[in-house]
């Protein structure tokens, strides 16, 4: 499919706040989702994902800018099937089962012979006559990924998806949305969880007050801001039980002195240290951040 699956110019919206002053979540936002990516939209709080993803979903309407789904208003792309969405807040039906509650939603797309497939992919099928009332805040995350994938869209979008969940059911959670990624559905995720863009996205666009400072590969975005690393795989009698012999990094270091290294660390580039660098509170430092992205 030659049509992104999402494409937005010059977006904007703005609220006011409660003394009437406007207040901007989303600022000027280009952004383009090829069909197949999968995208993490990263920031700290009040950063405008949010904003972004109500806007996506057509819950809310741009000030400014266009905006495009599959080539259609957002809100039709909604209601022909092809995107759905996993959000941080919304009500399950307690008195329901898992099974009930999957059933009611597939009867309303007509689609009810996806209710054992969307059960087993989101690894609900031994939970099946579990009440929603006696799940986890995890088992009930699942749930919505379930309810979700019931239309069978091109498109999922997820906002915070993991909030509130141990580390166990993040675990699981993921592994449910990596098996569904495998086979080729568009997944665009809003988080603050650094380690989840990290370990989960193949492209992050970071956002910082409504604006994108930053658009690449996970792993480019990772190196140019994350700082510049040597890796290399030392040899298997330098590694034991409690990490790489000290001896054998003493030997390293006298060999690198003659190249004028003086210190040597072992460590990954930083994600983290990315996401902190470009998303400075300073507000020059962003500004020129903004201005090196464009």
């Amino acid at each position: 499919m030659s049509t992104p699956a999402i494409h937005a110019s010059g977006l904007r919206k703005a609220f006011r706040s409660t003394d009437g002053t406007p207040v901007v979540a989303v600022d000027d936002v280009d952004l383009t989702v090829r069909p197949g990516e999968i995208v993490a939209f990263l920031g700290p709080n009040g950063a405008g994902k949010t904003t972004t993803v109500d806007m996506l979903l057509g819950l809310t309407r741009p000030d400014a800018g266009t905006l495009e789904v599959y080539g259609m208003a957002p809100a039709q792309a909604v209601r022909r099937g092809l995107v759905s969405a996993v959000m941080q807040t919304g009500g399950l039906l307690n008195d329901f089962t898992v099974e009930e509650t999957v059933r009611a939603i597939a009867a309303l797309h007509g689609r009810s012979d996806r209710v054992a497939v969307v059960l087993e992919r989101a690894r609900l099928t031994d939970l099946a006559a579990r009440r929603v009332e006696a799940c986890s805040g995890g088992e009930q995350q699942r749930l919505k990924f379930a309810l979700a994938l019931v239309p069978d869209p091109d498109l999922v979008i997820l906002d915070e998806p993991t909030t509130g969940m141990d580390v166990g059911a993040r675990q699981e959670f993921w592994g449910a949305m990596r098996a569904d990624a495998a086979r080729g559905r568009t997944i665009v995720f809003a988080t603050h969880y650094l380690a989840e863009a990290d370990e989960f996205a193949q492209r992050t666009v970071l956002m910082n007050h409504g604006r994108v400072v930053h658009d690449a590969a996970t792993a480019d975005v990772r190196a140019a801001y994350g700082g510049r690393t040597l890796t290399f795989r030392p040899p298997a009698h330098a590694v034991g039980g409690d990490g790489i012999d000290p001896a054998w990094l003493a030997d390293v270091r006298r060999a690198l002195a003659p190249l004028g290294v003086t210190d040597l660390e072992v460590s990954a580039a930083s994600l983290e240290a990315a996401f902190l660098a470009l998303t400075a509170e300073d507000d020059a430092t962003t500004a020129e951040l903004v201005g090196a992205a464009r």
